[in-house]
């Protein structure tokens, strides 16, 4: 049988699996992905949305690995699909809808439709008679929602090339404390700022354990900047012993894998969180289980498809606890913490591996050309035949086509 030469062969996709970009990269994605939002609207959808999926997951009772995998699939969605493409609310959801399987907590996507509805819409929840305080929501859009749901899943899976492996900061916070001799103090308050950690993009460029060693060097600083006190005679290090002792360079780098100069600019990340959130005058407000996170129940996108989004008033569940943290006081510790910095020349000779393989580039080393781009390209959509490994390239051997 004669085979028609005319006939284009399918394109064959390869995609490899990038725990962690570069800063560039991650900026360069996040600038193409942002469209005309400014970097404050930017950022403001993003907190809103991780406090949206901190409801849901809260009132569902999910496990905080769940929650902050949610938020982490959050982020690295919109690395590749464009923000005014997709309303916020379908992608936390979806995020979350992801982060159930990949955690062992599944839940059905309409439970999940369910909750988001008593959380996005108070005033409906509280008058509706439906049994267990659902929202009676019209059956068709329920459906809508459902599918829309799991179509955007499918997006999500895909930029994590189906790889359901996940490792959070929690448990390296709990072990890296012992390690080194920290207080339960000190332990419980750098366990919260891993909580606060997923709000950012941190989780995109550093692996887990540097970012649980940079939370317990802020939790130090955090717990002795400007504090008066006579020290203990305890065995355990006091705060300001654990911020100078992962302040400076020593044989903790080699113990734990990680730098000196990562461990600072990751600290200023969530730092930068915290000052923000205190000096903030819209509506997100610090929740009671975390330092200086944004409340879980003020998220008023800028844009939604749900009809009744423009009919309810969205109003807070719980009244916005105080902020622990003066903004002048941050500030002061801000401007402390750039002073001791050891400068990042040294990062560039140091020969110590961290866990993942940052992204590299093509020659050229723009935008265009870095690999990334390429990656990119057809995801989301239905073009040829995609092959999607579990490691970064170089990592890993394709099959031959």
């Amino acid at each position: 049988m004669d085979v028609d030469s005319s006939t284009p062969t399918p394109k064959i996709f390869t995609r490899y699996y990038h725990p962690y970009f570069s800063s560039v990269e991650v900026e360069g994605l996040s600038t193409k992905q942002r469209g005309k939002l400014s970097t404050s609207q930017e950022e403001k959808q993003r907190q809103q949305a991780c406090a949206f999926i901190e409801a849901v997951g809260a009132r569902i009772g999910f496990p905080r690995k769940t929650i902050a995998t949610g938020q982490n699939l959050y982020h690295r969605f919109h690395l590749f699909f464009s923000r005014k493409d997709f309303n916020p609310y379908d992608v936390a959801l979806a995020s979350l809808y992801a982060s159930t399987k990949m955690n062992d907590t599944l839940k059905k996507p309409q439970d999940l439709l369910m909750v988001s509805y008593i959380v996005r819409y108070p005033d409906l929840a509280a008058k509706s008679k439906a049994v267990g305080g659902e929202v009676a929501m019209n059956p068709e859009k329920v459906e809508q929602d459902r599918v829309r749901l799991l179509g955007i899943e499918r997006y999500i899976l895909e930029t994590i090339c189906f790889n359901f492996n996940t490792r959070i900061p929690f448990p390296y916070v709990i072990k890296i404390a012992k390690a080194i001799g920290a207080s339960k103090l000190i332990a419980n308050l750098a366990w919260r700022l891993a909580t606060d950690s997923s709000r950012t993009l941190v989780h995109l460029q550093y692996p887990p354990h540097c970012i649980a060693l940079s939370c317990l060097y802020l939790a130090g600083l955090l717990l002795s900047f400007e504090a008066s006190g006579s020290l203990d005679a305890s065995p355990e290090k006091n705060p300001s012993q654990i911020a100078d002792y992962l302040g400076t360079t020593g044989p903790w780098e080699n113990q734990f894998q990680c730098l000196l100069e990562d461990i600072q600019e990751i600290s200023h990340i969530i730092m930068d969180l915290l000052l923000h959130e205190s000096t903030s005058t819209s509506s997100t407000h610090t929740s009671p289980s975390t330092p200086q996170s944004p409340s879980p129940y003020a998220h008023n996108f800028g844009h939604a498809s749900h009809p009744y989004h423009h009919q309810q008033q969205q109003q807070p569940l719980l009244p916005p606890p105080s902020i622990p943290y003066h903004p002048d006081q941050l500030t002061r510790l801000k401007i402390q913490m750039r002073e001791r910095d050891v400068p990042r020349e040294r990062k560039r000779n140091m020969d110590i591996s961290l866990e993942g393989i940052k992204l590299g580039t093509k020659s050229g080393g723009g935008l265009q050309d870095t690999i990334w781009v390429a990656e990119a390209e057809g995801l989301g959509t239905n073009v040829g035949t995609a092959r999607f490994l579990f490691g970064p390239m170089g990592s890993i051997q394709a099959a031959p086509d």
